[in-house]
């Protein structure tokens, strides 16, 4: 905000005496206790201490710091990334009885100055915004004049030059502990690898900081991935195999989205698109349908997820390679957050590749965070041509080790690779001979022995590797060259045309191909459902609510939804659906019973209690 305070406005409200942390997280939250990785990060905050809490999607992690803004007193500052997070945020906060609010660029700049004013009163206990609009002389110099307990800083990965989503502005966040000295910083992530936690602990703390790590293993979550072949059909056999359950198709663009959308209607399927090119009321109605419908397909870009709490997302598939391991760990990780085993399938192929490699190029940065992002890329690639578990490759790269799951496709359909040294040579010695400039399709044709009229025109029907590959199909040798892209043994000329190179040592390439080892793909094997997804999605309620209990969540799902609307609010806000399910199961008829119920806080009690009993109790 820039306007500057004004001494009429001052801070003259006390801060509060602390209350004890479990009559907060009850009265306020509606929780009973708190989760391992929750309690140290709060009891560390509260001692005074800075902390990195590195927790996986689900975890909790914003209880880290509202939990203690409350206990603290005073004024909190909450950074975050996105305005659309903040306004979730804040709209769940002010359900739960808090004084939360945000200053951000979507309102109009009375609004920002009436919360202003409100901070300066003390009526505000957080105070949500962008790094952009904290890091300010005018902000900072306002806020020196309160009496601020807590910084906390979401999406904390956004900090390090290392980190796969690395944004300037928050680089300005390091000089608050300078100015600030006695506040404590708490910073936020689920995707930090070993070399971006490092990166945050020495920027923003300068080595001072408290780490609250709880590993990065959903062992709920089933991944596999496979290589792109006939793709709608692929989408299409996985979601038919899932039928009624709700899941999240993440797309590379808008118009995929739009696309996979139609197609899934067209075959039954109650499925809808969602991308950052909507107005915020059409994004708004598409969030209540997905979190208040069952069985309901969401085809989104990655827009889409980002404060979703909807603990029963029974899978989530990716139609093109993420941007980045920690992308996709952000990104599978929307799914069985109830604990349900959950399933996380990958569509990928040698286009991906390049895309993914033209964007870095792209990106408007040093050479040496595109260095840091083709590796990144790197570890992706293994990950997908992985010979062994999948889950001991990602949580590897997380810092963690495993044994493996047996959960994962290739746990579940163990694959032996087979020695292609000659092949990979042939290929070697046609990109070479053709100087290192055309593509996968030309290099498979010289090597299948193809007379046509390109390979004709150039003169490579007379190469000496002509025809030397005709004993293999089309699709081997693409998914033998999509291995060796992803080993580093070729590489795609991203600069150029997307022509296939010989990858040079200098960019971790082989100085000499003496041996390669490729797996043959297997398509087939991720489509059906695991039987620990099949028994979560016939049981996950079942086992739980008989059939009234499950027509009463209905009804609940539906009352949420009115209210949400009414308010203009995401209807999870109102309650998750682990609160409701929580109704339906022990029905309760008093608002005594009532303040048992999972989320139910003091405030929600209140608000909401009568109307939601009243549903209760009606006859079906």
């Amino acid at each position: 905000m820039t306007e500057s305070p004004t001494p009429e406005f001052m801070y003259i409200a006390s801060s509060p005496i602390r209350r004890p942390v479990e009559t907060v997280l009850h009265e306020t939250f509606g929780f009973s206790s708190l989760r391992p990785g929750q309690e140290r990060a709060i009891q560390a905050v509260l001692s005074g201490e800075n902390v990195l809490a590195v927790m996986p999607t689900g975890a909790g992690k914003s209880l880290c710091f509202q939990l203690p803004a409350l206990v603290l007193g005073g004024l909190t500052v909450v950074v975050s990334p996105l305005v659309a997070l903040m306004r979730n945020q804040v709209d769940a906060l002010k359900l739960n009885g808090v004084a939360a609010d945000t200053i951000n660029s979507d309102r109009p700049r009375h609004e920002n100055v009436e919360v202003w004013r409100a901070v300066q009163r003390g009526d505000v206990r957080l105070l949500y915004m962008s790094p952009e609009r904290l890091m300010t002389d005018r902000m900072l110099a306002a806020l020196d004049r309160l009496p601020i307990s807590l910084f906390a800083i979401d999406e904390a990965h956004c900090i390090s030059q290392w980190g796969p989503a690395f944004r300037p502005e928050y680089d300005m966040l390091c000089d608050l502990k300078q100015r600030f000295s006695g506040v404590p910083v708490v910073a936020l992530t689920a995707t930090a690898d070993p070399s971006t936690s490092q990166d945050i602990c020495e920027k923003l703390f300068a080595g001072d900081v408290t780490q609250v790590m709880t590993g990065f293993d959903r062992p709920n979550l089933s991944m596999a991935v496979t290589p792109k072949a006939a793709w709608k059909k692929q989408v299409l056999d996985f979601i038919d195999a899932r039928r009624g359950q709700t899941g999240i198709v993440y797309c590379l663009s808008r118009r995929k989205t739009e696309e996979v959308a139609a197609f899934l209607r067209e075959e039954g399927h109650p499925a809808l698109a969602f991308h950052a090119g909507m107005e915020a009321s059409e994004k708004a109605a598409l969030q209540n349908r997905f979190m208040t419908e069952d069985g309901v397909v969401m085809a989104a870009t990655v827009a889409f997820g980002m404060g979703i709490d909807k603990p029963d997302i029974r899978y989530v598939l990716h139609t093109d390679l993420p941007a980045s391991f920690e992308a996709y760990y952000q990104e599978i990780g929307r799914a069985g957050r109830d604990g349900e085993p959950a399933e996380a399938l990958m569509l990928y192929g040698l286009e991906d590749i390049r895309l993914r490699r033209t964007f870095i190029e792209q990106e408007d940065c040093a050479p040496e965070r595109k260095r840091r992002e083709h590796k990144r890329m790197d570890s992706l690639l293994a990950f997908c041509e992985a010979p062994e578990c999948r889950r001991r490759v990602l949580l590897r790269y997380f810092g963690e080790d495993s044994e493996p799951c047996g959960n994962c496709d290739l746990c579940r359909n163990p694959v032996e690779t087979r020695d292609g040294s000659r092949e990979a040579g042939l290929v070697t010695e046609a990109v070479r001979a053709t100087g290192n400039r055309f593509g996968a399709a030309h290099i498979i044709g010289i090597l299948r022995g193809q007379e046509n009229d390109k390979i004709a025109q150039f003169g490579h029907n007379t190469l000496p590797c002509f025809g030397q590959g005709a004993d293999h199909s089309a699709k081997a040798w693409q998914s033998l060259i999509r291995q060796m892209v992803a080993f580093h043994i070729l590489e795609i000329d991203v600069a150029g045309y997307g022509g296939l190179r010989i990858a040079q040592p200098e960019s971790g390439g082989p100085a000499e191909l003496t041996e390669f080892r490729y797996r043959p793909d297997s398509l087939p094997t991720a489509t059906r459902p695991s039987k620990q997804s099949r028994k979560a999605g016939a049981e996950t309620l079942a086992g739980i609510l008989d059939e009234d209990g499950r027509e009463l969540l209905a009804r609940l799902k539906r009352l949420r939804l009115e209210i949400a609307q009414e308010r203009k609010a995401p209807a999870y806000v109102v309650f998750s659906d682990k609160s409701l399910i929580d109704m339906a199961h022990s029905r309760p008829q008093s608002l005594a019973e009532f303040s048992r119920v999972f989320g139910v806080g003091k405030a929600k009690l209140d608000e909401f209690g009568e109307t939601f009993l009243e549903e209760i109790r009606r006859p079906a």
